[in-house]
């Protein structure tokens, strides 16, 4: 099967392209948590050895990826073609089955996080990583946008040196070519756990479309999405 692949070139002018569109945007998606019953997640962590356990598909992988609030992430690849799941949810902290209201206090050391199964013959983990450096600014410290806090840092939880590496040279290549002003501070951080966001936060953009932060956060971010990647979109 063939698969639609970036080069360097391209997805660097396509990133020279897109840095204007990462200004300040509406209040945070922590607006919602006075509004919702928080929910425990004692039954939703996964660790290293769970989600590589047998009966997955041979040509699965997955990738956890914290690139400001997890609602953008996880509508943006469910978009795109050869990811098999997306679920949103906590990474990277020392608290065990923490609640989306305590991970918003920045105390827990967890950021939002998206966890992506995909086919790798559909898709790769090269381009997993070129859609995420796309739609989301890797040169802002714990910042996107309104979204303000180490729970939106920008962040990789690689579970192997192959995903270490591609990412490694993601960044490198972008640094050397300036495609930025800033340097990038995306995070490399082997992965050790992750907990399973509350109900109401998963499929969130499919499920409130019509909500403030959603049609003026999360929109545009899919519409570049699918401008850039217009080929690689799920049928």
């Amino acid at each position: 099967m063939n698969i639609i692949k970036t080069s360097k070139t391209s997805f660097l002018l396509i990133l020279f392209q897109i840095i204007a569109v990462f200004t300040l945007l509406p209040s945070a998606c922590g607006a919602t948590t006075n509004k919702k019953k928080q929910m425990e997640n004692k039954d939703n962590f996964t660790s290293v050895a769970e989600t590589s356990q047998v009966g997955n598909p041979s040509s699965y992988d997955t990738l956890t990826l914290g690139g400001g609030c997890f609602w953008c992430v996880e509508a943006v690849f469910e978009m795109l073609d050869g990811v098999v799941k997306v679920e949103s949810g906590y990474s990277g902290g020392t608290v065990k089955n923490p609640s989306y209201k305590e991970v918003c206090t920045g105390l827990t050391e967890h950021a939002e996080v998206a966890q992506i199964t995909f086919d790798n013959s559909k898709t790769s983990v090269d381009e997993i990583l070129k859609v995420f450096f796309t739609v989301h600014d890797p040169t802002s410290l714990n910042k996107q946008g309104d979204d303000v806090g180490t729970q939106y840092r920008s962040v990789i939880f690689y579970r192997n040196d192959n995903q270490r590496e591609i990412a490694k040279s993601i960044i490198d290549d972008l640094n050397n070519d300036n495609v930025y002003t800033k340097p990038i501070v995306t995070q490399l951080v082997p992965f050790t756990n992750f907990y399973k966001a509350e109900d109401y936060h998963q499929d969130y953009y499919n499920q409130h479309k019509e909500a403030p932060y959603c049609k003026l956060v999360i929109q545009p971010k899919l519409e570049k999405f699918e401008k850039i990647f217009k080929d690689r979109l799920k049928k």
